[in-house]
């Protein structure tokens, strides 16, 4: 079969390999669409994986084509998206099901191989069942938008599937890459009413305002002061919700200055660099009890109640369409311009799939 491998640092080549044997209780999925995660950059280009040689990609979907042994036949055929976190099932996390802070997991596409190829194996544990009306595209983009669920939540964990919230708490979100304009569309969907959003990207606030943002709700951080916009809009109260998804110290200062008191701050981005803080934003954190959260990956429990469920109950019902961030399409063979583009940031993009058929 055809995959890119990751043999070292910025050494990626499409190359022909053995197809993958599935294990026991696993399958094997013909690849049909894999995003792109920004996580993929630095892994591929900068700092490698945790073992190589490697195939990337952990945002992919497919069908199972074949079975490993005591996997059961009724996944033959099966369309699939894919949890990729394998947890160990062992540790403290993984009793208490939290398998998102499991202590010893392995991970398709950065421990063990994942999507960027034709075939993957996967355990039949971390397998979703696609409903009809589900595409391939849109169940690679699970993965991302259970990661916003599981943000979201964090934030307002009374939040189910098909209630409205229904909520007038000022809730603002930074950062518009794909996990912050999921987050702005879950939200919204959710039934939050005051939602303030800021970014520097014109596209991505083409984006945003398509996905049912109102222009008035939005700041352009090269234009305007975000912290003096929050100030106005709040009437100087500042924000009840903060969703922190850039990762740099700028952010992460406005977020804190801008929580009323006892407002939450949810972290979401991936650092940069270090992270400092000004004595006068720590003091803001104590004199306004302000809660300060972190959020990693998303609940995959095989029930109702989890991240994934949330995020394949509202596709079934056609109440959202992730597929409206794609920016970019490339087949398996091309999927080095994806990469590309976002490592030298060539062009304008949000989501670039891997497309290999229907």
């Amino acid at each position: 079969m055809k995959a890119w491998v990751l043999h070292d640092v910025n050494d990626l080549r499409l190359e022909e390999v053995p197809v993958p044997s599935p294990g026991e209780q696993e399958v094997l999925v013909a690849v049909k669409a894999a995003g792109i995660c920004g996580s993929d950059i630095p892994r591929i280009f900068y700092t490698g994986a945790h073992t190589h040689p490697l195939i990337p990609g952990h945002e992919f979907s497919g069908e199972v084509v074949e079975l490993g042994k005591g996997a059961d036949k009724n996944w033959l055929g099966q369309r699939v998206g894919v949890f990729p976190l394998i947890p160990c099932r062992e540790c403290e996390q993984c009793r208490k099901k939290q398998y998102e802070m499991c202590r010893d997991y392995n991970y398709l596409g950065s421990r063990r191989d994942g999507g960027f190829a034709e075939y993957v194996a996967v355990p039949v544990w971390n397998l979703v069942s696609l409903p009809r009306h589900v595409s391939f595209e849109e169940a690679a983009m699970l993965e991302p938008m259970a990661v916003a669920v599981h943000a979201m939540r964090q934030m307002v964990p009374k939040i189910r599937l098909f209630q409205k919230v229904r909520s007038s708490e000022k809730i603002a979100v930074c950062g518009l890459g794909p996990i912050g304009l999921l987050l702005v569309m879950f939200l919204k969907d959710a039934g939050f009413e005051d939602v303030s959003v800021i970014g520097n990207k014109e596209f991505q606030k083409k984006i945003a305002l398509k996905l049912g943002l109102e222009e008035a709700d939005y700041c352009d951080g090269k234009v305007r002061d975000p912290y003096e916009w929050l100030m106005e809009r709040t009437g100087g109260t500042g924000t009840d919700g903060f969703f922190e998804c850039v990762g740099k110290n700028e952010t992460f200062g406005l977020a804190l200055k801008s929580a009323a008191p006892m407002g939450k701050v949810t972290l979401v981005g991936n650092p940069y660099s270090d992270i400092s803080l000004e004595k006068e934003v720590y003091w803001k954190i104590l004199k306004r009890q302000i809660t300060l959260a972190g959020t990693w990956n998303s609940s995959f429990l095989h029930n109702p109640e989890d991240d994934w469920s949330y995020v394949l109950g509202s596709l079934a019902q056609r109440r959202l369409f992730p597929t409206e961030l794609i920016s970019h399409r490339f087949p398996l063979e091309e999927l080095e311009q994806g990469l590309g583009i976002m490592k030298n940031k060539t062009e304008e993009y949000v989501k670039i799939m891997m497309t290999a058929g229907k």
